[in-house]
């Protein structure tokens, strides 16, 4: 088995060498100029010595293109470093993580080593399946809208994987070590960012490169959401980027507060219009854990009818400008408050145990 694998990903190398036409770099092998750190800490991504881009695993989150893409064919190698490990790559996703998930909705391209085990639910050879609101029609061999592989082709760790993988007009196809395995069709979003996942596998990516194709007329319904500049506040691995106080802990995507936990506060000052998204999970309390943003303390509603249910993932939204600060809850509707602060730090006050992730911020012109 070693000495096919090692011929094949030697074929792999001399088709790159020979088939170079319309294919361009996502990486220069040094940083990475090009990317968005979506809700990884600087750690999570590096290159080695080899120019081998390597993702730690820690936390649990994503970079992404800085453009969008539509129609295109993607081309890497992987190797999982250590066994069972997870990733994904995600293709025509948002540009941020959805509400209470380390992940941004999408359409993922599975990246597990063999080790992980198959079961009815999922294989490690190369499934494809959308993620938090995407949606596709399998292919296939399937289990709900994830497609399966028709055939098992990857290699365990530490052999390199090569992965083709072909987007056009909402279908998806990726061919596993020279041969087209898995299929789906009708995607939404079938345009958007393109995303290399870490989930807890130490990884190593070369040769990662795409050929755009022509893009097609498509529905604003099945765009993905597009670039609006927020920058996430908590690494995952950390609690850098905070004053200290006692009590929070870094529980890799999430921000966990103990029952004795102080409030805490952002290291940085926003200044002038901004928008913040914070998500919170719904306490089994009747003490509402609170975000305080420009001198106004936001307690979470536990009476909002958009309120989700206890241990149950909110998303607060929170936009300043002219001296209003206009906030939504899980989309809908909530406060519109007055006050003439200009600046303010994210200040997060826990009322007594509380799970709290994905903290955003973005200037508003």
């Amino acid at each position: 088995m070693l000495r096919f694998a090692i011929s094949t990903l030697l074929f792999f190398s001399l088709q790159l060498e020979a088939d170079e036409e319309g294919f361009s770099p996502l990486f220069n092998g040094k940083d990475l100029s090009g990317w968005v750190e979506v809700n990884t800490a600087p750690s999570t991504w590096s290159f080695n010595e080899k120019g081998y881009l390597v993702c730690s695993g820690k936390p649990i989150g994503e970079i992404r293109t800085e453009r969008m893409y539509q129609n295109f064919i993607l081309e890497l190698e992987w190797r999982h470093l250590i066994p069972k490990g997870n990733a994904g790559i995600f293709v025509w996703a948002d540009d941020i993580t959805a509400r209470g998930q380390p992940f941004i909705r999408g359409i993922e391209v599975q990246v597990l080593e063999n080790a992980y085990g198959d079961n009815k639910s999922h294989t490690c050879h190369g499934d494809i399946f959308p993620i938090h609101g995407a949606t596709m029609t399998p292919l296939g061999q399937s289990r709900g809208q994830r497609a399966f592989p028709s055939e098992r082709r990857s290699y365990p760790s530490p052999q390199w994987n090569h992965y083709r993988i072909e987007c056009q007009d909402g279908n998806i196809s990726l061919a596993v070590n020279g041969k087209m395995v898995t299929q789906g069709q009708d995607c939404s979003p079938r345009k958007g960012f393109i995303c290399l996942e870490s989930e807890g596998g130490v990884v190593h990516y070369r040769n990662i490169r795409i050929k755009e194709l022509q893009d097609n007329p498509v529905s604003p319904k099945h765009i993905a959401i597009a670039d609006r500049g927020f920058r996430c506040y908590y690494t995952g691995v950390d609690l850098s980027g905070w004053h200290p106080t006692s009590g929070w802990s870094a529980d890799d995507w999430k921000l966990a507060a103990s029952h004795e936990a102080l409030p805490i506060i952002s290291e940085t000052t926003f200044r002038g219009p901004h928008e913040f998204i914070v998500d919170v999970v719904t306490p089994d309390s009747k003490t509402p854990p609170i975000l305080s943003l420009y001198g106004k303390d936001i307690p979470l509603d536990l009476d909002h009818e958009s309120l989700a249910k206890t241990g149950q993932w909110n998303r607060i939204t929170a936009r300043w400008e002219a001296g209003q600060l206009i906030v939504t809850l899980n989309d809908q509707p909530w406060l519109t408050l007055t006050t003439p602060a200009s600046d303010s730090p994210i200040r997060l006050i826990p009322a007594g145990q509380s799970t709290w992730s994905n903290i955003y911020a973005r200037p508003l012109k």
